[in-house]
C-alpha cells in the first residue's frame, strides 16, 4: 500500500481521523498516520485531512461529502493497511 496514490474526488470534502495517543485499539490508526499520511497529503495537497487525538477516544474515520452528508467507520484494532482500504471505500 505504501507509495500508492489515492486521489479524492470532488464529492468528498473532508476527512477526519480520531484516535487515542496511547490505546491499543488506536495503534493501527497511529501507524496509518505515520505510514500513509504524507503520501495522501502529497496526492491531495489542498484537501483537508484532519488528525484529532484525544485520550481514551475510540479510533474512527469520518468522511464529509457534499451537502453536509457524513459517513464514519470504526478503526478499532485495524492495521494501517486495513485503514487505508477503509478510506479508499469512503472516497468512492
Amino acid at each position: 500500500m505504501a507509495g500508492r496514490a489515492l486521489k479524492f474526488g470532488s464529492a468528498l470534502k473532508e476527512l477526519r481521523i480520531h484516535l487515542c495517543q496511547k490505546s491499543e485499539q488506536s495503534r493501527g490508526a497511529r501507524e496509518f498516520v505515520e505510514k500513509h499520511y504524507t503520501e495522501l497529503k502529497k496526492s491531495n495537497p489542498r484537501f483537508p485531512i484532519l488528525i484529532r487525538e484525544c485520550s481514551g477516544v475510540q479510533p474512527r474515520v469520518y468522511a464529509r461529502y457534499d451537502l453536509g452528508k457524513e459517513s464514519s467507520v470504526s478503526l478499532n484494532n485495524l492495521g494501517a493497511d486495513d485503514i487505508f482500504k477503509q478510506i479508499e471505500k469512503l472516497a468512492k
